[in-house]
């Protein structure tokens, strides 16, 4: 099965149609997954076995006609917990952890029919841009394997991009799923928050996480939020909204569609190459119909410090949990209760994750709360206003995913301030819980790069309409990487 020439809605045709079996189907994924995946290092662990038994079943029952999710395969970031499944957020703090239920997002995936085919690299417990912070294994980047593939979703982009899956599950804390999309010339959607259940998802910052999509393509990427998305009663953030079905009106073009373009996003440390390709992307909308406007979001600056607080702030509360005790790794040879706290946790994670630990709990204590937090507290709403001002008059927000395309591995991991930079643009997203894209807008020096479309709380409709439209206008989605190589 060659990923590259086929969407879901073909492989779903082809599949009732029985031009071959949903066994065939996924045993030919696998075939490729290991050939592949030698060079990518997306995967860290697959679930063959349990996917193939489940690939006979369906070929027993018939696949759904009305179901195009059904029969076909999908990669998992391992922050998201699968029940018997090894899920370790790429972390030797979890690295032997079985859980015991399935995140709300599992369950409706297997209501859909799709198959689990394994669990993706990630940076440790989400926290990085790079996907050089996981315990295991470094993902490269597709286009070029001495890039990054970009983080913390880097190995749901990769495995994507290399055509080793036709879709992926990641999550967005503050760009998690669009940065990595845009550094492999994939789809990675950031739906609102509370959109998708969090239920399931190992917590870096509560406030700010999303589950989303990564795909080839725009259409696809609405298929599978439409089987993510709804409310759960074990998340109490998940919004009891109606979920639209997002293909339904996805071909009705921009015409008329009000388009916003922040001047800020064109600031310092944005690439020539990146700006002129998102200026580029404005001149096809407009051709297209659509009123493109540029726009300030004066607050968007101060992006990076404030989630840096708030996120750092959230991931020392959620990951007290790891003490030892009850779960997790345990250091040997300890000599008290003092001892297994402190050693458990010095040897368990990794220097990102004990960085943003102590920034945290720095910002929380009693001397810096006001100082730190509730600054940070105060200045996200104001970023949240920047944007509703917008929404007054806009239909949809424009700008580059990230200020550069990939870059080296190796390169800036000893740099945190540089590395948490690279976030510029995707940070406010999240901080004010609206739902973003990121697809394909062009190439420099043969490396990939993102457009992002920012929509108002709940619309990601329009912001899919825009996207496809977009995409039918131009063919850098239909590029294919030659694994192994410069470009």
């Amino acid at each position: 099965m060659d990923y590259f020439k086929n969407d879901l809605a073909s492989i779903h045709d082809d599949l009732v149609n029985k031009k071959y079996s949903v066994e065939e189907l996924t045993k030919s994924t696998f075939d490729n997954i290991k050939k592949v995946d030698k060079e990518i290092e997306a995967f860290l662990k697959l679930d063959e076995e349990r996917a193939l038994e489940k690939a006979r079943k369906i070929d027993e029952r018939g696949v759904k006609a009305d179901s195009i999710l059904d029969g076909i395969g999908i990669g998992i970031k391992d922050n998201i917990v699968t029940k018997d499944l090894t899920t370790t957020a790429a972390s030797k703090m979890l690295e032997n952890f079985e859980p015991i239920y399935n995140a709300t997002v599992m369950d409706k995936l297997n209501d859909a029919g799709m198959i689990t085919v394994g669990k993706l690299n990630m940076d440790e417990f989400a926290m990085g841009s790079s996907t050089e912070n996981s315990a295991f294994k470094i993902t490269k980047n597709v286009w070029d394997t001495t890039k990054v593939p970009g983080g913390s979703s880097g190995g749901s982009a990769a495995a994507v991009a290399s055509g080793q899956v036709l879709a992926s599950l990641g999550s967005d804390t503050g760009g998690s799923i669009r940065q990595p999309a845009a550094f492999n010339g994939i789809v990675g959607v950031k739906p609102t928050y509370g959109r998708v259940s969090r239920y399931g998802l190992i917590a870096f910052a509560s406030s700010l996480d999303q589950i989303g999509p990564l795909t080839r393509t725009v259409k696809d990427n609405a298929l599978v939020l439409n089987a993510i998305s709804g409310h759960d009663a074990h998340d109490f953030t998940s919004s009891s909204r109606e979920v639209p079905d997002f293909t339904k009106g996805i071909e009705d073009g921009v015409k008329g569609m009000r388009i916003a373009v922040p001047k800020e996003y064109f600031g310092e440390g944005v690439d020539e190459d990146v700006a002129n390709a998102v200026k580029d992307a404005v001149k096809t909308f407009e051709s297209l119909g659509a009123t493109v406007d540029e726009v300030s979001l004066p607050h968007s600056k101060y992006g990076v410090p404030v989630y840096y607080i708030i996120a750092s702030s959230e991931a020392s509360s959620n990951l007290q949990r790891y003490d030892g005790i009850r779960y997790g790794f345990r250091a040997k040879d300890v000599k008290n209760l003092e001892d297994v706290y402190v050693r458990s946790r010095s040897e368990g994670f990794g220097d990102e994750v004990k960085r943003r630990i102590m920034l945290g709990t720095f910002s929380l204590s009693a001397g810096s709360y006001d100082a730190f937090f509730k600054k940070a507290a105060q200045v996200r709403t104001l970023i949240c206003q920047d944007f509703e001002n917008v929404y007054k008059d806009y239909d949809l927000i424009l700008a580059p995913t990230s200020p550069t395309t990939a870059y080296g591995i190796g390169e800036e991991i000893n740099d945190p301030v540089t590395m948490y930079m690279n976030d510029i643009l995707t940070i406010p997203v999240n901080l004010a819980g609206l739902p973003g894209m990121s697809l394909p807008a062009g190439f420099s020096n043969g490396l990939p790069i993102g457009l992002q479309l920012i929509a108002p709380r709940f619309a990601e409709s329009t912001m899919y309409r825009a996207g496809y439209a977009f995409e039918q206008s131009t063919d850098f989605h239909k590029a294919i990487p030659t694994l192994g190589g410069q470009n």
